[in-house]
């Protein structure tokens, strides 16, 4: 058993911040800080995913269509679905992934969508 916070070492930075903040033996709990105008591109994952919003207001576009996501507005994705994220507030996004899937992949979905 482990006990843990979304909410522990929170900072809203210049650059999408994620943590890994459970890890289970089928899945991996990462918070993603998003500070209000900061975006994820469009990408797929190739396993199946759950957002959910903790805190703020998020764009949730799912094959190029807008969802507006507020506090406690939670999704579930099959794998290789288009979804891109814009952060209309301060926003906590908690993702869950697949046991499979990597931190790494996210992070470089982060990288991808600050670059020029």
């Amino acid at each position: 058993m482990e006990i843990t916070s979304f909410n522990n070492e929170l900072v809203f930075e210049d650059k999408i911040k994620t943590k890994v903040v459970l890890e289970t033996s089928f899945s991996k709990e990462i918070r993603i800080v998003m500070k209000k105008g900061q975006e994820m591109k469009e990408h797929k994952t190739k396993f199946p995913i759950i957002v959910h919003v903790l805190e703020g207001l998020v764009d949730f576009g799912v094959k190029g269509k807008i969802h507006a996501f507020d506090s406690g507005s939670i999704i579930s994705l099959d794998d290789n679905i288009p979804h891109d994220l814009f952060a209309k507030k301060d926003s906590i996004v908690r993702l869950t992934l697949s046991k499979q899937d990597t931190v790494d992949r996210v992070e470089k979905v982060i990288d991808d969508s600050t670059k020029q």
